[in-house]
């Protein structure tokens, strides 16, 4: 099955740019849909950005125009750009993989899930 490592979290001061990365392994299907999901304190875990196999995104209205989700595939790695952070973006950080489908950001959808990284912004 899918496995996701996540890696790239850490504190940083608002307007600051961090970089998530995410390794897969175990892909089975060709298509697939990646997604990264953040979930603070409190609160309910939500979408950020996803992509699929062709290359199609969506990202959250919160984070349009700042955060880019990308991939590289021949290193099998998923990533999140973070611009022009803000203290509101403070939250733990998933990357979830689902395959043979779109599902964007429903992450009930998702099957497959990184351990997380945690992001801090102050």
């Amino acid at each position: 099955h899918v496995q996701l490592v996540e890696s790239g979290g850490g504190s940083v001061q608002a307007g600051g740019s961090l970089r998530l990365s995410c390794a897969a392994s175990g892909y089975t299907y060709s298509s697939y849909c990646m997604g990264w999901f953040r979930q603070a304190p409190g609160k309910e875990r939500e979408g950020v950005a996803a992509i699929d196999s062709d290359g199609s995104t969506s990202y959250a209205d919160s984070v349009k125009g700042r955060f880019t989700i990308s991939q590289d595939n021949a290193k099998n790695t998923l990533y999140l750009q973070m611009n022009s952070l803000k203290p509101e973006d403070t939250a733990m950080y998933y990357c979830a993989a689902e395959e043979g489908r779109w599902v964007g950001g429903d992450a009930r959808q998702y099957t497959y899930w990184g351990q997380g990284t945690q992001v801090t912004v102050s």
